[in-house]
């Protein structure tokens, strides 16, 4: 442990408490957590930062809207406007924030709606007709307000939940012992060879209970990067004027990936769900070329010529059973 986080880690403890006697209060129903009666999905993790969520919740989104009618509930990060919205597409990512937009620009057909009070969201989900019969929930694991019928989480094989510690002295939410809440434990942005040997050490690290499912994915890149106007082959940008922006949580994996491919470029780097500046976006503009995730290319459309911007999608790839992870979600979810 570091100076600054132990000089950090008495009030680590503090904070654990707090969230400890909070879990407690919830677990015995001194707090309220109200259940709904429709399958509710919550995908969340125990830390801050990037742990792939939103490819997650791609997947299941993909996984289930031929067979379910599927909404998508998320706070909508760092959004301009409050209460509960609708998504039709048309919004900006300042005004429902960007993973919603992404949701919503890939899957016109589901609905997708904000709301940072979750119990109201889906009251008023409920509310339209026809009514959504399936709900995912996007990083809603702490909000407990809510009892999910079946919780997900995330965590990133680079860092794993039961190597960290509770904010501040480290990255948790909560403490390690929330993650029993979980029906499903996804380890993700593994090395696609990840060995057999590795994923056991892993389970062990871990120890998960017994009604606890363990899977391991990784990051699955387009060869083929996007834009409002056409397709361009990820090979193109090979010795171009380049600039690659990113402003999510952990940049490393997309960033990796395009110096395995080859291409040369200048890397701008932003926070998390970060709002571009006009003097930032000027600096950007100065590049005939600008590659970005998909994420951020919902914050930067519009904003940049849609002729010089690209963005490289992402899914979620699972390293085996991916089958018994899709038959465990459609046995929860689908009515019979």
């Amino acid at each position: 442990m570091g100076k600054a986080r132990k000089l950090l880690y008495p009030v680590s403890l503090l904070y654990g408490g707090v969230m400890q006697l909070r879990n407690t209060f919830y677990d015995h129903g001194i707090f309220e957590s109200h259940r709904f009666d429709l399958p509710v999905i919550c995908v969340g993790n125990l830390s801050v930062g990037g742990t792939g969520k939103s490819p997650m919740v791609e997947y299941l989104i993909s996984l289930l809207q031929e067979k379910s009618k599927v909404a998508t509930l998320s706070r909508g990060y760092k959004r301009t406007t409050t209460g509960f919205h609708l998504l039709n597409g048309n919004e900006s990512a300042a005004e429902t924030g960007d993973e919603p937009l992404q949701f919503k620009t890939k899957f016109p057909e589901v609905m997708v709606a904000v709301d940072e009070k979750r119990r109201h969201g889906i009251e008023q989900l409920l509310k339209l007709e026809p009514k959504p019969e399936v709900i995912l929930l996007d990083d809603a694991f702490q909000h407990r307000k809510v009892s999910a019928g079946l919780n997900i989480i995330l965590t990133p094989h680079s860092n794993l939940y039961t190597k960290d510690l509770v904010l501040p002295a480290g990255n948790l939410r909560e403490p390690v012992s929330g993650a029993d809440r979980a029906g499903i434990v996804v380890v993700t942005k593994c090395p696609e060879n990840l060995k057999e040997e590795e994923k056991e050490r892993i389970a062990k690290s871990l120890k998960l209970n017994e009604d606890q499912e363990l899977f391991f994915s990784t990051i699955a890149y387009n060869s083929v990067a996007l834009s409002a106007d056409a397709p361009v082959e990820l090979e193109t940008f090979r010795g171009k004027d380049l600039c690659v922006v990113t402003g999510i949580a952990n940049p490393d994996p997309f960033i990796e990936y395009l110096k395995k491919q080859g291409i040369q470029f200048e890397h701008l780097e932003f926070p998390d769900h970060h709002n571009f500046t006009a003097s930032e976006l000027e600096t950007i503009q100065k590049h005939p070329l600008v590659l970005t995730t998909e994420k951020d290319f919902m914050r930067l459309k519009g904003e940049l010529p849609k002729e010089t911007l690209f963005y490289l999608p992402i899914k979620t790839k699972f390293l085996g059973r991916k089958e018994k992870f899709d038959k465990m979600i459609e046995n929860y979810a689908i009515k019979k």
